[in-house]
């Protein structure tokens, strides 16, 4: 009898293990749904570059499914930002490294300017003027966002957007907190700059 009684309290045992983890996968996918939008903007706007976005957020997806899906489901946010916000920094890296091979190996006659506010995609706004000046907006705070350098792009998005705190930020980061408040504010002053006219 007692055989049994311990038999069937493993099995039980096992089957919430199982639950846990049919739990834990469901909370998986949902959490990865609910943050790749968002990470999707946070690279673009860190590349510029949408197909070079996908990839980096893809990459920090499956990497925080790879390493962490073991973890409370708690931590998967700021683990996740961190490899996010890492995978930009090494593309911007690479970048940085490319782009001097390109200009020892390009003559000044290649070179051309690109600006940031040609690339903004042209759209056709059939709402009222209120919605046209809101997406209008939306566009000019993309465009100064993704002017700003990089340590800035990612405490105003990290802080502001994402809504961490400071000590939560500058883990993501890897800098200290004195640093996050300084890239903060001086995002936050950049941007009232440049957008001064639309507040």
């Amino acid at each position: 009898m007692a055989a049994l009684i311990t038999a069937h309290n493993e099995r039980l045992e096992s089957d919430s293990h199982e639950n846990d983890g049919l739990n834990n996968a469901a909370r998986l996918d949902q959490f990865l749904k609910e943050v790749s939008r968002r990470a999707f903007v946070v690279a673009r706007l860190a590349t510029q570059d949408e197909e070079e976005a996908l990839d980096i957020v893809q990459d920090a997806l499956f990497k925080l499914v790879q390493k962490y899906s073991g973890h409370p489901h708690g931590e998967w946010g700021a683990l996740f930002h961190t490899i996010l916000h890492s995978r930009i920094n090494d593309w911007h890296r690479r970048q940085t490294v490319r782009n001097r091979w390109r200009v020892f190996f390009s003559s000044k006659d290649d070179e051309e300017d690109i600006d940031v506010a040609e690339q903004a995609t042209q759209t056709q706004f059939l709402e009222p003027e209120r919605q046209l000046l809101q997406d209008e907006m939306s566009v000019l705070m993309q465009i100064a966002i993704g002017q700003l350098p990089l340590r800035q792009q990612q405490a105003l998005l990290l802080r502001g957007w994402e809504g961490y705190d400071i000590a939560e930020t500058a883990q993501i980061m890897k800098c200290s907190e004195g640093s996050v408040k300084t890239h903060y504010s001086r995002a936050v002053h950049s941007l009232r700059e440049k957008l001064g006219d639309y507040q």
